[in-house]
């Protein structure tokens, strides 16, 4: 059906004097209502927009148009059949034809409108951006964008040259959308919109916010994604999503442009990244792999936290279709997703969201609080309704569109501070005078809210390097509603003791049994992660002292440590082999120097890993305070420690010796009599050690010893753990 554009409600009636004034503003590029003087007349006529046209006609039947402007408006006064198309003849003599893309009025539902204004959108990708439709019988791409401050925005793309005169857009009411149906625009086309800013008049021209699909940096178009041809083979995963709570969760995290290469330097794809991927996380025995962010972003050697793009896979490495594949080949071998997100800050690229319509919009605009210091980048205004309502649609994006199982929020420090990296005097306090930024809070909130809400079985993880209370507790308690949260303090503390001499060691016993204090003080996840291994702080293995076998021995120790102690686990790439240099985001991991004592960790590894998901008492009670307990936390001139984790009345009991000197003798205290199986040893010679241990098992006496009513006589070997359970009886 044609519509009438003259019958648009709140359109002026077409007075000469109001089209001349009219015809000016969209010759000028500064009319924000075209279709209510373009397009077909309540008379039952047409009017057109054809600069540059010399003469014009109306499809089917060659009716020939009248030119009422110079400067390209055409009208022809009788009646027309719907579905019509222009045909019009340049200066050059060539001849165009197209459909009328002001024939179609705007079609946005009100009430979308309105809740995107009201920040409660939690699915604005279904109708901002570009989307292929059929509207009236005739097939095209729906543009629509949000710029509430521009007097004009139009739709420039490879189809018309980039020109932003040819193909204004219609703004819907005070929403700050401007909307246009452009017939024949097909998935492909390269866009752009065209934003003129009504107080400044300065035209700028931005990449879509809403983009599903981008070009290859150091291009920044966007591109007309089109709809998916996947086909998901993932929903008994979804249904049967393990519960993150009580289930073994051992994440590998990767930067998908330096795990591997193709031999001259190419990325992988999406597609290739999945048949490399699985069986490397297959054999390691990984449950979930987390992926540095691959929202589009325009320089590497961000790694991807500097966005542009929040709802684009990057292209570096394919297709939206490319990357849905890889995530259903994960889950089909039971392996879950997790993105890095960031809804912290974004560049200042002019393409891109800074001053997205001429003047501060995605970012606050009082500097003090709309840059972010550290990384010289703006912070989103969390206290805008359409920014809430765009950061919440891009988290649920990734976690419907593209099936992930969850997402990293990074530095959500940040956000929660406004003083964040700031001096006195640089930033401007809440209402109450206070440092917190409750926007952002209530952001988070409702961040949590929603994604937990419907997307049952999906994670939040927050990477909160402070100690702002209850971030893990949920939002009607007084949290803020994240799943989990990375342990920092742990990571430092732990770092820091394991760097040390071992001989200095017992001065620092105190970083390894303070974290207990507040080990279950909230959700945790133990991050030994990207951010250990760059920057200059050298690799985990450079951190280790000692000569080489010492290092590759704490490696061991400092993994085994880490998989016995409460709170999900988090290894970044190359960790498992003790990649010696710092990870380089240009290239691809290093192969060990030293393969036997490389493949001998990348063992223990894969050990680690199936020991920790078949043993309930190691992963099922890490948010349960009832599932650890001290054995001994005080032999500081030994640098030992042993203590207990349980699960449904079954004990695992974990020793750990710290130093290079063998312990023969050594008496800990044990909750059972009988036999006590040694589960794992660090210094096993299949992980390169020397073979210090237990030969498989001890007997566990009735000498009572720290209060426990048995006791083992074990042998402790150097730089190493071993972890033993009652024999079943």
């Amino acid at each position: 059906m044609v519509v009438n554009a003259a019958n648009v409600p709140g359109a002026p009636t077409l007075t000469d004097a109001g089209l001349e004034e009219l015809a000016r503003r969209l010759q000028t590029g500064r009319l924000h209502e075209p279709h209510h003087l373009l397009g077909p007349l309540a008379s039952g006529g047409v009017r057109a927009w054809l600069p540059g046209a010399l003469a014009a006609w109306v499809e089917p039947g060659a009716l020939r148009m009248i030119c009422v402007d110079q400067e390209g408006l055409f009208e022809f006064p009788g009646r027309v059949a719907p579905g019509y198309r222009l045909r019009w003849r340049d200066h050059d003599g060539r001849e165009h034809e197209a459909a009328d893309p002001y024939a179609h009025a705007p079609e946005i539902a009100q009430e979308r409108l309105e809740c995107f204004g009201r920040g409660e959108e939690i699915r604005a990708w279904q109708w901002l951006g570009a989307h292929e439709v059929t509207q009236d019988g005739v097939a095209g791409t729906r543009f629509a964008v949000w710029a509430p401050n521009a007097e004009r925005v139009s739709v420039v793309g490879d189809w018309n040259g980039w020109h932003g005169l040819w193909h204004p857009m219609t703004v819907r009411g005070s929403s700050g959308v401007w909307e246009l149906f452009l017939p024949d625009v097909r998935a492909g086309a390269l866009y752009k919109f065209e934003i003129r800013n009504r107080d400044t008049g300065r035209v700028v021209v931005k990449a879509d916010p809403f983009a599903q699909f981008c070009e290859l940096r150091p291009h920044t178009a966007s591109v007309v994604a089109g709809s998916s041809h996947h086909g998901w083979r993932d929903a008994s995963w979804l249904n049967e999503r393990p519960d993150w709570r009580h289930a073994p969760m051992a994440i590998y995290e990767l930067h998908p442009g330096s795990w591997r290469r193709h031999p001259d330097g190419r990325f992988l794809d999406y597609r290739e990244l999945a048949a490399a991927l699985v069986p490397e996380l297959l054999e390691l025995g990984f449950t979930h792999v987390e992926f540095l962010p691959i929202t589009e972003h325009p320089f590497d050697a961000s790694w991807g936290y500097q966005t542009t793009g929040y709802f684009a896979p990057t292209r570096r490495f394919g297709t939206p279709d490319d990357f849905r594949y890889l995530v259903d080949t994960l889950h089909g071998h039971g392996i879950g997703v997790i993105l890095d997100w960031v809804p912290g800050h974004f560049p200042k690229d002019d393409y891109a969201l800074a001053r997205f319509d001429g003047s501060p919009l995605f970012e606050h605009a009082d500097p003090r609080r709309g840059e972010t210091v550290e990384w010289d980048t703006l912070a989103f205004d969390f206290g805008r309704n359409e920014v809430r309502s765009f950061l919440v649609s891009s988290a649920l994006y990734w976690l419907e569109e593209f099936h992930c199982d969850g997402l990293r929020i990074d530095a959500v420090a940040s956000m929660l501070y406004l003083d964040y990296g700031r001096h006195d005097g640089a930033w401007v306090p809440n209402i109450h005078g206070g440092r917190e930024n409750l926007e952002a809070v209530a952001f988070l909130q409702q961040l949590n809210e929603v994604t937990h809400r419907e997307c049952p079985g999906s994670m939040t993880i927050a990477e909160e390097s402070t100690a702002w209370p209850a971030v893990t507790r949920p939002v009607y308690l007084g949290g803020l509603g994240f799943s989990m949260k990375w342990n920092m303090g742990w990571m430092h503390d732990t770092l820091v003791y394991m760097s040390h001499d071992p001989i200095h060691r017992r001065y620092h016993h105190d970083r390894l049994t303070f974290g207990l204090l507040y080990a279950h003080s909230e959700n945790f996840v133990l991050p030994l992660s990207h951010d250990e291994v760059v920057h200059g702080k050298g690799s985990l293995y450079g951190k280790m002292p000692g000569d080489r076998w010492q290092r590759f021995a704490n490696l061991r120790l400092l993994y085994a440590f880490m998989y016995a102690y409460p709170g999900k686990k988090l290894l970044f790439m190359g960790s498992e082999t003790g990649q010696e240099s710092e990870w380089d985001h240009a290239r691809t991991l290093e192969q060990g120097a030293h393969p036997i004592l490389a493949s001998g960790l990348r063992r223990l590894v894969c050990d680690l890993n199936q020991l920790y998901r078949i043993r309930p008492e190691l992963h099922a009670t890490d948010f349960d305070d009832s599932g650890f307990e001290w054995i001994d936390c005080h032999d500081s001139a030994h640098s030992v420690i042993a203590f207990l984790r349980w699960c449904d009345g079954r004990a695992v009991l974990v020793v750990c010796n710290f130093t290079p000197v063998p312990r023969h003798g050594y008496r800990v205290g044990a909750p059972h009599a009988g036999r006590w199986r040694e589960l794992l040893n660090t210094d096993a010679s299949c992980y390169g050690g020397g073979d210090v241990g237990n030969g498989g098992g001890v007997l566990a006496s009735d000498a009572s010893w720290m209060g426990r009513p048995n006791s083992l006589e074990l042998t402790l070997p150097p730089l190493g753990v071993v972890v033993f359970a009652p024999d079943e009886p």
